[in-house]
């Protein structure tokens, strides 16, 4: 599989598109006016502490108070069987595993309203919440994650051979100073001494400056402030496999090329500097598959697709069989399309960053053995996303569900907003309920009018219906009040507004 970074740069925002066998799987956009703060290190003070919830807010200085959970309190050894279970997240950071911990302090016992606590940001604010944030300071490096205040050493689980994660936990060991804390990533596999060593210094370093900024500085207040996203992406995803590096804008190049000489001397990548007069996205084809990733369809290729819905709880994706027909028997065809569903959907919840509980409703399999390799084949497509994921067998019904690990904001809430016309449901009263429902209340009101005449407001495509189709209702309301009803066009209405007015 080829991989390649392309990279588009202007005053107000970045975009970081990574390319797998030309197409792009992952998307990473920063605005300047609306930086990520995941990684962000906070000097933060406490505002409520809920018992109930076993939780705290805290001011960090944004606009909505941060949560903190009471497990992202505890000692060094319980935040270490919380948030290591030999991973990393797609933020860089530590990987929760989900297993409970043992017999947890009260919350009340551990942090008090008005106390001051040094936290990092592990989630971002997401819709209505305010930012996840941890006790335990993690810091990624190119090869180490520094953990301050846990002791142990951890090896991504992505390092697969147990022969390599044993030199590497020795020779962590091996160089390590006591009492500090490291995570192995993936990108350390079969380096030496001296890479990591350099890592762990340059990591030790951003710590004691940490913590004499926390000593100077009162709360709440920014204490570290993360790597950009280009650099981010660098640091996280760069790897071996990566051919080469695409970027439109030289001042962003000059930063790849430092970046890469300062924490890579010893990787060789092609840096491409984009000069063409087509916009480098629309030059590798990525605004088009952008726009595709926006919508509630996608299309298969055999002619079948998935609609995707994503509310506030889950995100429900659905199995058709569309056009397809098959050649053969009705299974084979169902067969199929679920195979090929299952691809789409994998591409589909990387692209999109989509995240938290999914429900994926494939079409009716009668075969166990067709259940089963369509499951076989999702868990193989989600092999390759970074971010964890947790899958249940399909039930008889055809139903998946599964999890996957949120960080960041998902790709339709980052470009777009609810509609304002619909107000994010999606659909609006139909012209003829809204004539319907405009009769109903005219009938309660118009007695009550003094004047002979009436006057109705609605939108433009309601007054058209009256006046045509539903005349003969307006003939009956004037014969039986007395009253003459005139219908005005407003195209400044909504088309669910009217008014009722008496002259």
């Amino acid at each position: 599989m080829t991989k390649d970074l392309v990279i588009n740069t202007t005053s107000h925002e970045t975009r970081v598109a990574l390319l797998e066998n030309g197409h792009i799987a992952e998307l990473y956009i920063e605005r300047t006016r609306e930086r990520g703060i995941v990684g962000n290190i906070y000097k933060g003070k406490v505002l409520r502490v809920l018992p109930g919830m076993q939780a705290a807010f805290v001011d960090i200085g944004l606009e909505k108070a941060a949560f903190l959970y009471v497990a992202d309190v505890l000692g060094q050894m319980q935040a270490l069987e919380r948030y290591i279970d030999e991973g990393e997240n797609e933020a860089g950071l530590p990987e929760e595993d989900g297993r409970e911990t043992t017999a947890l302090p009260p919350i009340e016992e551990l942090l008090k309203e008005g106390q001051e606590v040094l936290v990092q940001v592990s989630k971002e604010p997401i819709g209505t919440k305010g930012a996840r944030i941890t006790a335990h300071i993690s810091l990624p490096g190119r090869h180490l994650v520094y953990m301050p205040t846990v002791d142990h050493v951890g090896i991504s689980r992505r390092i697969e051979n147990e022969e390599e994660k044993e030199r590497l936990r020795s020779l962590i060991e091996e160089i390590r100073s006591p009492g500090s804390g490291f995570i192995v990533r993936t990108a350390a596999e079969g380096k030496n001494a001296e890479d990591l060593s350099a890592d762990m210094e340059f990591l030790a370093g951003l710590w004691n400056g940490i913590c004499a900024l926390r000593e100077r500085k009162g709360a709440p207040c920014l204490i570290y402030s993360d790597l950009d996203v280009t650099s981010k992406v660098l640091r996280d995803i760069l790897t071996e496999d990566v051919r080469r590096i695409v970027v439109d804008s030289p001042r962003e190049y000059e930063k790849i090329v430092r970046f890469i000489e300062t924490f890579m001397p010893k990787l060789t990548y092609v840096i491409e500097l984009y000069e063409g007069e087509e916009p480098v996205f629309d030059a590798f084809g990525l605004e088009v598959e952008i726009d595709r990733a926006l919508g509630r369809k996608v299309w298969l290729k055999s002619g079948g697709y998935i609609i995707i819905e994503q509310t506030e709880a889950l995100t429900a994706i659905d199995v058709n069989t569309g056009r397809f027909v098959g050649k053969h028997n009705l299974e084979d065809t169902i067969l199929k399309t679920n195979l090929e569903a299952v691809r789409e959907v994998a591409y589909q919840l990387r692209l999109r960053n989509i995240g938290g509980l999914i429900i994926i409703d494939f079409i009716d399999m009668e075969k166990e053995a067709h259940r089963e390799k369509v499951f076989v084949a999702l868990e193989e497509a989600l092999k390759g996303d970074r971010a964890k994921t947790n899958i249940l067998k399909i039930s008889e019904l055809g139903l998946v569900e599964m999890t996957r690990k949120r960080v960041r904001e998902n790709l339709t809430r980052t470009l777009c907003v609810p509609c304002p016309y619909c107000e994010g449901k999606g659909y609006v009263k139909s012209r003829t309920t809204m004539v319907y429902e405009i009769f109903r209340e005219l009938r309660r009101e118009i007695r009550n009018l003094s004047g002979s005449q009436v006057t109705l407001l609605v939108h433009p495509s309601i007054a058209s219906l009256i006046c045509d189709e539903e005349r003969w209702e307006i003939d009956d309301l004037e014969q039986a009040y007395g009253k003459q009803i005139a219908i005005t066009a407003r195209f400044d209405f909504h088309q669910e507004q009217f008014e009722i007015l008496c002259n």
